[in-house]
Formats: structure tokens, C-alpha cells, sequence
């Protein structure tokens, strides 16, 4: 696009000698790439104009389709296995497994959506609006002595809101939520959930305006949304992602997945016209969200491996909330795929000051293998084992950060905070092995390591029990798991 432009201004420039003559190529392209700014502008403005147009037709009935529920809860888990005695560490060996099926998960650093044209401030007289997300203070430049409220929520009156909202005079509120997704890290999850409490304040809680409200916001910021009403007239928020989220019932509109967000239905009416460069919701944690910090009180960590640890760390409640809430889900229609999310999410700075001192002075001046068996006993011994049937009622996988927060942990949980232990501090590649009710991992050392094996692509990766009733090192492989084939995950 940035091509075509050049060229068109440099055409423009020498289709017009004359004009030429009297203002420089430099001024002339300046006042071009104006006029396409202004374009852009017109553009949005345009769009939004034809699809209130489209949403004042008659809206289609939906009946949603039954949630999907994780699969996983219906596999028995495999207890912690049992800690091999000294002479069966003493005698590893090094042998190769047979595995099953690879996944790759390419997970390419994907810029978030962004509005359909830049989203520009204008300058005008705003109130400026507080609230909260994530225990986090937020303010946006938004009016509230004129509060645009629904007559109903016919076709026609929802149309009437959502064009009132794509007035210019609403451009501040837009930026300025792009910008807290921008300043606070925001993942698509933890926007979707600020625009839901900014629209919330702002109208009153389960009101039809703030449904149509953080519908606008979510759209205009380039996120695929859609907008539905019950036959007792609520209005429902809806968002398509690729990923598969269990749990919740959903619409199939053309090839998409929509859950509507807070539902108690089963069917909706749905406006369910496409908005030109929509894209659906991420659940990928790519960096930490930057929250208020609420600390936790002092949680004493401590390894019982021959490399002992005794460490304090205090946690950002608002950052543990923010993880508790967050749904679970699998991508590309593979189940498999689900441990990706919790195994490639980073552990928070503030934490990381606090655990990784410790850890390196441990593995300081060690080799690969001596280093990598320090943290694994750190993770094997430093928590205690139950199952997530006893303790949540149902799988929970935690987040990295999680596992160092909560006493209690399974084999899932330890296989994610290893594998970033791994990657942080040795800066290691490393792989999930899924068995049927259990969940281990292996490492790509740089140098020979003995015990068990697994050919992976032409590489050779280590298998690795982060679970385990005492320390087990590197290498060392249960005695029931190996004449079975994992499934290998690649991310």
C-alpha cells in the first residue's frame, strides 16, 4: 500500500509541471499523504455508515450448540511415579524411545488486530472516565452528562447506538483503550475483560448499553465480534477465536465459532454480517500483563533435593486472579494442542527477581546436565503432589507462575514451569510428551546426556520427569511409561 502511494504522488508530481513550479516535490507529497490520511478517515467512517445500514435488516435466529468440554477429564491421571533408587541413577544409560505423533505449534509473534484505519485523537473537551481492570486503574476519555441510552432493542435501536458510538467524537475513547492494551501488555483476553468492566462502570452492570458498548469497542479495535438479542430482549456480546474454548456454548456462524459472553440461552437473534478486517480473539500470553500490583503475602518455597533452596517470594494477587479467571482451550482442533498456552507463558519480571538469583547461584559454573538436574529436583521436591480431581474438582491446568504460587500441583503443572525454568536459565529448547493421563517433557542438550532418549526431527531431546515422588535426574524415564509412545508437542 505505502508503494502505491509513492507512486501515485510521484506521478502526481509530474503530471503537474505547473503546479510543480510553485511548491516543492516535498510539499506536494506532504499535502498527497494528507489527503490519503483524510481518505482513511472517510474510509471507517463509510464502512461503519453501510453496516448500520446492514444491521437495521431483520436479524437471524441461532440455536447455539452444546460447550465442549475437555476430554481430559475423562482420562484417568497417572499417579506421581516413584523415585528411582541410587543405583538405578548410577547405571543410566543412554537408549532411544519411540514416540508417536509430532504437533508443531509455530507460534509466530502475531501483532495483535488493529483498527480497520488509524485510530487518530481529536482534540475536544472530555471527561475523563476512571475505573478498574484486574485491580488495575484505568481512565479513558469518554462524556458522561450525555449518555446515550437504548429506546429498545430492536434491530433499529441497537443500529442507532452503534451509530451515535462511530461519531468522531468517540475517536478519544478508542485510542485511549488501544492505548492501555498497548501500556499494560494487554493479551486479547485481559482487553476483551477491560472493555467488559470500562462498559460495565460506565452503564451499570448487565445494562443492554454496556453490551453494545464494549461490542463497539472490541470491534472498532479490529477484533471479530457479533451482537445478538434474546426473546426476552437482553443483548449478547459474541467473539470468534480460533481456538476452541471448553466450557461455554457457542454459535456457528459460516466457518466461525461464536461464544457469547455471559449466556444463559439457547438460541439469539444475530446480527451476523462480517466487518471488514476482523480477526479473531488470541488466547496466547505472549508478554506479562502489566497489572497494579497487590501483594501477596511471603510464600516459602523450599526444595528438598541434595541442592536445597529455601526461597521467599511475594506474588501479584491481581496477576494470580487474572490466571485463575482465564478459560481453557486448544487450537488447530487438536486437543493436544491445549498445554501450549501454559507452557510458553512467561513468568513475571517481579518474580523472576525474586526465583532466579537463587536458581543461578545453584547452577553457576555446573554443565548443561548438572545444571539442568538442579532445577529439576527444585521442581520435583519443592511442591506437594495432588491431583487436580481433589483439589478443583476437575483438570485445572496451572500457569507457570501458578505452580510457584499454590501449594499443591500435578504433573501438567510442573511440566510448564520446568520447561520455562529450562528455557529462562539455560536457554534450552524443550518439548511436551503427552501420555494418556500424564504429561512429561524432554530437553535438546547441547552436549551428551545419558538415559532415555527421543529422535524428534532429527534431533535428539532427553526425556524429562518434572513429577516424580523424589529427585530423579535428567535422563531417567518410569519404568510404565517406556513402552509407550508419547505424543511429542512441539511450540
Amino acid at each position: 500500500m505505502m508503494k502505491r502511494l509513492i507512486i501515485l504522488s510521484i506521478s502526481y508530481i509530474f503530471l503537474s509541471p505547473i503546479y510543480a513550479q510553485e511548491k516543492s516535490p516535498e510539499e506536494i507529497f506532504r499535502e498527497f499523504k494528507q489527503q490519503q490520511i483524510a481518505s482513511y478517515k472517510d474510509f471507517r467512517k463509510e464502512v461503519n455508515n453501510r453496516y448500520t445500514e446492514f444491521m437495521r435488516g431483520k436479524w437471524d435466529w441461532f440455536n447455539s450448540e452444546s460447550s465442549i468440554e475437555d476430554m481430559e477429564n475423562k482420562v484417568k491421571p497417572m499417579p506421581a511415579p516413584s523415585a528411582p533408587d541410587e543405583k538405578e541413577i548410577n547405571e543410566l544409560k543412554k537408549a532411544f524411545l519411540e514416540h508417536g505423533k509430532v504437533i508443531s505449534i509455530h507460534k509466530k509473534k502475531k501483532a495483535q488486530p488493529m483498527p480497520l484505519s488509524p485510530i487518530e485523537e481529536t482534540i475536544q473537551r472530555d471527561e475523563v472516565f476512571q475505573f478498574y481492570a484486574y485491580g488495575t486503574q484505568m481512565k479513558v476519555r469518554i462524556g458522561t452528562s450525555s449518555k446515550y441510552q437504548l429506546n429498545g432493542t430492536t434491530e433499529n435501536d441497537v443500529a442507532d447506538m452503534w451509530m451515535h458510538l462511530s461519531d468522531k467524537s468517540f475517536n478519544n475513547l478508542i485510542y485511549d483503550c488501544l492505548q492501555l492494551r498497548k501500556e499494560h501488555n494487554l493479551c486479547d483476553w485481559a482487553y476483551l475483560n477491560t472493555l467488559k468492566e470500562l462498559s460495565q462502570a460506565y452503564y451499570g452492570e448487565n445494562s443492554n448499553e454496556a453490551v453494545v458498548l464494549q461490542t463497539f469497542l472490541f470491534n472498532q479495535s479490529g477484533y471479530k465480534t457479533r451482537i445478538g438479542r434474546s426473546r426476552s430482549n437482553k443483548l449478547y456480546m459474541m467473539i470468534a477465536s480460533p481456538n476452541t474454548i471448553y466450557g461455554k456454548a457457542y454459535f456457528k456462524i459460516k466457518d466461525d465459532a461464536f461464544y457469547p459472553l455471559d449466556y444463559k440461552e439457547t438460541g439469539l437473534y444475530i446480527f451476523a454480517h462480517e466487518y471488514p478486517g476482523e480477526e479473531g480473539l488470541s488466547l496466547s500470553i505472549d508478554k506479562e500483563q502489566l497489572f497494579d500490583i497487590a501483594a501477596s503475602d511471603v510464600h516459602k518455597i523450599e526444595s528438598k533435593a541434595a541442592d536445597s533452596l529455601h526461597i521467599d517470594i511475594k506474588f501479584n494477587s491481581n496477576l494470580m486472579n487474572f490466571y485463575h479467571s482465564y478459560p481453557q482451550s486448544h487450537i488447530n482442533n487438536d486437543e493436544m494442542t491445549k498445554w501450549t498456552i501454559y507452557a510458553s507463558t512467561p513468568i513475571s519480571e517481579s518474580v523472576k527477581k525474586q526465583l532466579y538469583p537463587a536458581l543461578r547461584s545453584k547452577i553457576e559454573g555446573k554443565t548443561e546436565t548438572e545444571a539442568a538436574n538442579i532445577l529439576i529436583g527444585f521442581v520435583q521436591t519443592a511442591f506437594e503432589y495432588q491431583l487436580d480431581e481433589v483439589v478443583w474438582g476437575q483438570d485445572r491446568p496451572f500457569f507457570p507462575e501458578e505452580t510457584l504460587f499454590y501449594p499443591f500441583s500435578d504433573c501438567e503443572d510442573r511440566a510448564a514451569l520446568f520447561s520455562n525454568l529450562i528455557r529462562d536459565l539455560l536457554g534450552l529448547d524443550t518439548v511436551l510428551l503427552y501420555y494418556p493421563g500424564h504429561l512429561a517433557m524432554a530437553v535438546r542438550f547441547n552436549s551428551k546426556v545419558e538415559g532415555k532418549t527421543l529422535l524428534i526431527d532429527g534431533n535428539e531431546y532427553t526425556y524429562c520427569e518434572p513429577t516424580c515422588s523424589s529427585y530423579a535426574p535428567v535422563g531417567w524415564c518410569p519404568t510404565q511409561l517406556a513402552s509407550t509412545k508419547p505424543v511429542i508437542i512441539k511450540y
